[in-house]
């Protein structure tokens, strides 16, 4: 009777071990499909960014060459593109969304691109012969499709990252991610700035 009792006792146990083993086998291939997929979006929000910050050279030279144009203001734009530069994370370092603190220093230094970018738009109004200028208006037209596709990439990006997020938290998969440390760690998302819900709008 003894040994029958031993024996099913230790046929529990193996049934649970097995069971959690699956479960965490499980949960850790969900949580590699969800990062890689937030590492992929995050790909494309890079992509986008680097062609707004191509078409910049091209954009001042523009604006530099029409007589009177505030020097100011398009140095001002190459100043905010440079700060872009420096808050991109050194080789070798972790992903950014793996980063709070160098995540939020990106997007301030991209937010700062895109102010000084807005104010020398509003600038560009007071020249008419630059807003005639074919050079420029394919510039102009360039970099609104740009603007628009960063929001679309962090609208999406903020989307993978909240799927990661809510299966990492969820239990027994919390349990399981404590499991591997550094492993699986919470990705930080894009914030609206106030009073910019929309995509900045590029008019002339």
């Amino acid at each position: 009777m003894a040994n029958r009792t031993g024996l099913g006792c230790l046929a529990a146990i193996v049934l649970l071990l097995v069971f959690f083993g699956i479960s965490g086998i499980g949960a850790y291939n969900n949580l590699v499909a969800l990062d890689q997929a937030v590492t992929a979006q995050w790909g494309q929000v890079q992509n986008v960014y680097q062609r707004r910050a191509d078409l910049i050279p091209n954009l001042v030279q523009t604006v530099k060459g029409v007589a009177n144009f505030e020097k100011s203001t398009y140095i001002a734009v190459a100043q905010a593109r440079a700060r872009v530069g420096q808050a991109q994370p050194a080789a070798g370092a972790q992903i950014l969304p793996n980063d709070p603190k160098a995540f939020a220093k990106f997007q301030a230094a991209q937010d700062g691109l895109s102010a000084a970018l807005s104010r020398l738009l509003v600038v560009v109004e007071r020249y008419p012969d630059l807003k005639a200028n074919e050079n420029f208006l394919e510039l102009q037209s360039q970099l609104e499709g740009t603007e628009n596709r960063i929001s679309v990439e962090r609208m999406r990006y903020n989307t993978t990252a909240q799927a990661f997020n809510t299966a990492r938290q969820t239990f027994p998969t919390a349990v399981y991610a404590g499991f591997f440390g550094d492993r699986f760690k919470t990705k930080a998302y894009f914030q609206a700035q106030a009073g910019a819900e929309t995509a900045p709008k590029v008019q002339f």
